[in-house]
């Protein structure tokens, strides 16, 4: 099978015929079984179905994995905790991280909270041998940026956990140094959106994940094609790539994608995205027929009371 290649192919099939232990990194972001549309997939199953499929092509992910290679696993909260059982206590991998990606433009729900957040799940085959590049990934420390403390390492420090409201709203309040990542999703407006598919994750995700868990030329599978991002985003961090992509229709515009990207381009979007969103500060909101700039309205309340009513005569 050649390097460099998106497949129109079931991912158990293509994971068959990749050799065993061939590869760096594998990034999958499979159907999270809540219904959503694709044009030749059934996200619906039978739960005991979906977790057998998980099963099948997570052995072919094991397999596919050098012994020092990573497993990255995005999912939503409906099947998290079995899809995490499943690679951890059946499949032999072991879980180095869970960490949450937290977005912006979340899902909006009836009768539950807004849904605003994905799974990522850090996986390896071997807790003492795997690749975890820490410079590319660093950020700066609080006792640096905050205390001007001296003991403060001046390459910056790993990510830890955290708690986040809105980041927009508090930029200064929200370091990219937590594992709690934010990163807006990839809307309709957004200029790195393909259009074609409703699940895209951003490129500067993506991008923290293969340069910290992979080497410039070593190799990254994706066997949910998708829209195409991680391969563009591995391709752009110079690393070969294969993938899988069950939609003909989607494996061609994928093929696009990479034939318009060029290795060394930068990855879109931003990589601080807490100060690239707007502040719900400047928004407008409409009162009284006009509208009018949020904060003034909530500094001047007098804006809020509504015209007095036309006189009438008797």
């Amino acid at each position: 099978m050649e390097l460099n290649q998106i497949y129109q192919r079931d991912c158990i099939e293509g994971l068959a015929d990749i050799p065993e232990g061939s590869i760096d990194l594998v990034f999958a972001d499979p159907p999270f079984n809540i219904g959503y549309k694709y044009d030749v997939y059934e996200d619906k199953r039978a739960a005991e179905d979906y977790l057998a499929w998980t099963r099948q092509w997570g052995a072919g992910v094991v397999r596919a994995l050098k012994s020092d290679g990573t497993f990255w696993l995005a999912i939503g909260d409906d099947f998290a905790a079995e899809l995490k059982l499943i690679f951890q206590r059946e499949l032999g991998l072991k879980c180095r991280s869970w960490v949450l990606w937290y977005y912006t433009f979340g899902v909006q729900c009836k009768y539950k909270f807004a849904r605003s957040h994905t799974h990522l799940f850090h996986f390896v085959k071997d807790v003492k041998k795997f690749t975890f590049n820490i410079p590319p990934i660093r950020v700066p420390s609080a006792r640096t940026l905050v205390y001007g403390d001296s003991r403060g390492n001046p390459d910056g420090r790993l990510p830890d956990d955290t708690w986040i409201l809105r980041p927009q709203d508090i930029p200064d309040q929200f370091q990219p140094n937590e594992d709690m990542w934010y990163f807006p999703r990839v809307c309709g407006t957004f200029k790195e959106r393909a259009g074609w598919h409703g699940c895209q994750m951003p490129e500067q995700l993506l991008g923290r994940i293969i340069k910290a868990s992979s080497n410039e030329g070593e190799t990254v599978l994706d066997p949910f094609g998708g829209s195409g991002s991680t391969l563009v985003t591995a391709k752009k961090l110079g690393r070969k790539f294969i993938g899988f992509e069950l939609s003909s229709d989607y494996a061609k515009r994928i093929e696009a994608r990479l034939a318009e990207t060029k290795e060394g381009e930068p990855l879109l979007g931003s990589d601080v995205p807490a100060t690239s969103a707007p502040s719900t500060a400047n928004g407008k909101i409409r009162v009284n027929g006009k509208r009018v700039n949020a904060k003034a309205a909530v500094e001047q309340p007098s804006l809020l009371i509504p015209p007095p009513l036309p006189a009438t005569g008797t």
